[in-house]
């Protein structure tokens, strides 16, 4: 087993990224051996459980209800849908189902209770729940566990310095104080980030940075290739190369060894050849199904055709960690605290989200 830094610094890890590419395979590939079983991937499918209308201004976001995006929303869903949609994921080859609402944060009532429910209702079917509901407080980490979730996904998105070019409706340390709220728990961390957004490559490293900084590393981090949507902030960026996937999963894999690194939005645009060389680099998790919360992904059914190519195998659920216990609501521990807490506004302009801002009002 390659041991676990914290201690990483962003010289080093451009160093490593900057590696003539054959030799940072290599080394990415040897570490990925040492630490996982090279021959399997986690099959994940990621269902949008409440669409749209979010009050954040995320420059890449199509969900955020200041910008004009045509995405269709959708309140949240019942517990007997969400039932069926995993269901039909388990049956595809998913061994985890994540369920994304698009909230700044959760709060307290029926929408909440009704999710707790879900995660009950999925944990029974034997499949790992994940969940991205935005900032949560100890307590609702606390009760997401006792439901039985698997994992919470709270991604930094970039580094900490870049941040402020992409959000202001929040700040970085909302992000780590909502990952460490999760760590009071026993529910496993899911956080990456998204390249592509005009970023340097020391931003790049920044993120892996703060990635690597957490103890525990996250269990799994996503790593995103920006979708372009028309109507965001952010449409008009260049999508970003397969060579920069490929250095940058490689990069994550030799900083977070035991971290399940995850190939995640801009698949779609990557050849089977390009995707083949992220998982030698380390790759080892995908979202399978048509869509990531709005944007396109490959078929399912392309995507087991290109495992059996490639000799890979689904990851069967609860192989890094046991399956939690459920506890049903009429049992629950941990009661609802009406909590009001004060994350961040930090009140900066961005000067290309404001301008799709107003845009989407000339549009309406």
């Amino acid at each position: 087993m390659s041991k676990v830094r914290n201690n990483w610094t962003k010289e080093e890890i451009l160093d490593i990224y900057n590696k003539p590419l054959m030799e940072l395979l290599y080394e990415a590939a040897t570490v990925h051996r040492k630490n996982h079983d090279p021959n399997t991937v986690q099959v994940s499918t990621l269902l949008s459980i409440k669409t749209g209308g979010c009050p954040e201004d995320c420059g890449y976001c199509p969900q955020a209800a200041r910008y004009h995006t045509d995405i269709e929303g959708n309140d949240l869903m019942t517990v007997p849908h969400v039932k069926a949609q995993a269901l039909r994921a388990k049956a595809s080859g998913s061994s985890r189902v994540c369920m994304g609402a698009a909230w700044r944060n959760v709060k307290d009532g029926p929408e909440f209770d009704q999710v707790l429910e879900m995660v009950r209702t999925i944990n029974k079917l034997d499949m790992e729940v994940c969940c991205t509901l935005g900032m949560i407080t100890e307590n609702q980490a606390k009760r997401l566990a006792e439901a039985g979730l698997y994992a919470y996904n709270h991604n930094l998105d970039t580094s900490e310095d870049y941040y402020k070019d992409v959000i202001s409706t929040r700040a970085f340390e909302d992000r780590l104080d909502t990952i460490d709220n999760v760590r009071k728990t026993n529910v496993t961390v899911c956080s990456g980030g998204i390249i592509g957004m005009g970023e340097q490559l020391e931003d790049r490293a920044g993120m892996l940075v703060a990635l690597a900084s957490l103890s525990p590393q996250p269990e799994s981090t996503p790593i995103n290739a920006l979708v372009p949507v028309e109507g965001t902030p952010m449409e008009d960026i260049a999508p970003v190369a397969i060579w920069d996937m490929i250095r940058m999963v490689a990069t994550t894999r030799i900083v977070l060894p035991e971290t399940q690194v995850r190939l995640s939005a801009g698949r779609t645009e990557m050849s089977r050849e390009g995707q083949a060389m992220c998982f030698f680099a380390g790759a080892n998790s995908i979202f399978a199904g048509d869509k990531l919360l709005t944007t396109p992904n490959p078929d399912v059914n392309e995507d087991m055709e290109m495992f059996k190519l490639l000799g890979l195998n689904p990851q069967k659920p609860f192989t890094k960690v046991s399956q939690p216990k459920t506890v049903e609501a009429s049992d629950s521990e941990f009661k609802p605290l009406g909590e009001k807490p004060k994350w961040t506004r930090p009140g900066h302009k961005i000067e290309r989200n404001e301008e799709a801002k107003l845009k989407a009002k000339l549009t309406d």
